[in-house]
C-alpha cells in the first residue's frame, strides 16, 4: 500500500468539530464530535494505527446535544471541552462544559473496548463554562502548553478567562472584557498565543481580528478589515511570535505580522468557497493546512514567511543585525513559496483541519457529512524539509 495514500472513516452523522487530543504525544488520535438532531451525540474517539495504515474507534455518549467545536485539555488526555446547542425556553443556546472520559478510553492502546458503539459509555460532567447571562459561546480555548488549569470562553462578546479548580469540578472567571462599539460584535474564533508567556489572544469577529493583553484584558492591535467577509478561524506560527494566519468567507488566507497591521505579509487565493479552517503544523511552520466549503483540503509551503525562509532557521532579529548571516544568504533567495497538494477525499464543506499531536506529517480533515480524512504529508516533501 503506497505510505501517502488516504484512510477515510465514515461516521454516519453529520458533524464538524474535530481536534487532536493534545496530551496524547504517543499514539495518533482525534476526537470529533457529532451534530445530529435525531440520535444522542457523540463523540468519537479516533486512533489510527500507523503501521497497519487503519483507524480504530470508540464511542462515548454526549447527550447534552449537538457539537459545535471541542478541544482536549493540553495536561490531562481524559479531559475535553465541547461546545453545544442546548433549547431553553424555546432559544437555542450554545453553552459550554469540561468532561472527562472513562478511565480506559484515555489513552490511545489500540484495544479500547469492544463493542463501545453498540453499548457506549456516557462522558462525565465536570463543570460548566457558560454564565448564560453572557449569551452564546463560540469557542474554548485552553492555555496553550499550560497545565490545563486555564481556559477562555468566547460567548458573544465577551472573553471570559476561567480557571478550573478541584481536578476541573469548579470553573470560576477570573478576568473578563467585553467588545465595544457598533455593528457585528459576536465573536466568531479565537487563538491563545503561545508566545509571549501565555498573555495573549486574537479574536474575530466580522471582519476584524483584534488582539488582547490578557493581564489587562485590553486590545493591543486591531485589523479592522482583515477579510472582505466574515473570519471564520485564526492560528498563530508557532515559531513567529508575531505571525498569525487567517481565513474567511471571502475565500481567502492571509498572514499577518501584528506589529504591522496595515496589509497582510501574504495572501492566498486558492479556494473557491468559505475557508472555515487554517493550522499551522507545530513543528514545520512552513506547513499550512486549510479546509473549505469548495470541499478542498489545501497543504501550503508557505516557506518565505516561515522561520527557514533560507531553508535553515533564522531568527527575527538576524535579518536586521547580524552582517555575517546576510552576506551568506544575500546571494540566496528565500524559497519559493507552493501549494503541495490539494485533497479532494471530501464531497461536502471541510469545517475542520487538524496536525496530529503525535506525528508532525500526519493531518486529519472533516466534512460536514461525518467524512473523517487522514492524510500525509508527501513523502518526497517530508525529506527535503529534514535532509
Amino acid at each position: 500500500m503506497e505510505d501517502d495514500a488516504p484512510v477515510i472513516y465514515g461516521l454516519e452523522f453529520q458533524a464538524r468539530a474535530l481536534t487532536a487530543q493534545t496530551a496524547e504525544t504517543d499514539a495518533i488520535r482525534f476526537l470529533v464530535g457529532t451534530q445530529s438532531l435525531k440520535f444522542d451525540n457523540q463523540i468519537h474517539i479516533i486512533d489510527f494505527d500507523d503501521e497497519n495504515n487503519m483507524i480504530n474507534k470508540s464511542v462515548l455518549l454526549h447527550d447534552a446535544g449537538e457539537i459545535w467545536h471541542i478541544s482536549g485539555s493540553p495536561a490531562e488526555k481524559a479531559v475535553l471541552t465541547t461546545c453545544y446547542s442546548k433549547t431553553s425556553e424555546s432559544r437555542v443556546l450554545t453553552c459550554a462544559a469540561v468532561w472527562r472520559m472513562p478511565p480506559e478510553w484515555e489513552s490511545g492502546s489500540h484495544e479500547s473496548p469492544d463493542d463501545s458503539s453498540n453499548n457506549p459509555q456516557t462522558l462525565e460532567l465536570l463543570c460548566h463554562l457558560d454564565n448564560t447571562t453572557h449569551g452564546s459561546v463560540a469557542c474554548v480555548l485552553w492555555e496553550p502548553m499550560g497545565d490545563g488549569k486555564r481556559v477562555i470562553s468566547l460567548a458573544e462578546n465577551h472573553v471570559l478567562l476561567w480557571d478550573l479548580q478541584e481536578s476541573s469540578t469548579k470553573a470560576t472567571i477570573s478576568s473578563s472584557a467585553t467588545l465595544e462599539g457598533k455593528g457585528q460584535l459576536k465573536f466568531t474564533a479565537g487563538k491563545w498565543s503561545p508566545h509571549h508567556n501565555s498573555t495573549q489572544l486574537a479574536t474575530a469577529n466580522d471582519t476584524a481580528i483584534r488582539g488582547w493583553d490578557l493581564r489587562s484584558m485590553s486590545q493591543i492591535y486591531c485589523i479592522e478589515s482583515a477579510h472582505g467577509q466574515l473570519v471564520r478561524d485564526l492560528d498563530f506560527n508557532p515559531n513567529k511570535q508575531y505571525y498569525l494566519a487567517s481565513c474567511g468567507d471571502d475565500c481567502k488566507v492571509k498572514f499577518w505580522d501584528v506589529r504591522h497591521i496595515n496589509e497582510p505579509v501574504k495572501c492566498l487565493e486558492e479556494h473557491s468557497h468559505w475557508v472555515w479552517s487554517v493550522r499551522y503544523n507545530h513543528s514545520h511552520d512552513q506547513l499550512l493546512l486549510t479546509g473549505s466549503s469548495d470541499s478542498r483540503v489545501i497543504l501550503s509551503n508557505m516557506v518565505s514567511i516561515s522561520s527557514e525562509p533560507f531553508g535553515h532557521l533564522v531568527d527575527d532579529d538576524e535579518l536586521s543585525d547580524n552582517e555575517e548571516s546576510q552576506q551568506e544568504d544575500k546571494g540566496k533567495e528565500p524559497l519559493q513559496d507552493s501549494i503541495i497538494a490539494t485533497y479532494e477525499e471530501h464531497e461536502d464543506s471541510v469545517y475542520a483541519v487538524e496536525w496530529s499531536a503525535a506525528d508532525p506529517w500526519l493531518f486529519a480533515s472533516l466534512s460536514y457529512d461525518g467524512r473523517l480524512v487522514i492524510n500525509r504529508v508527501p513523502r518526497a516533501l517530508k525529506y527535503r524539509i529534514l535532509l
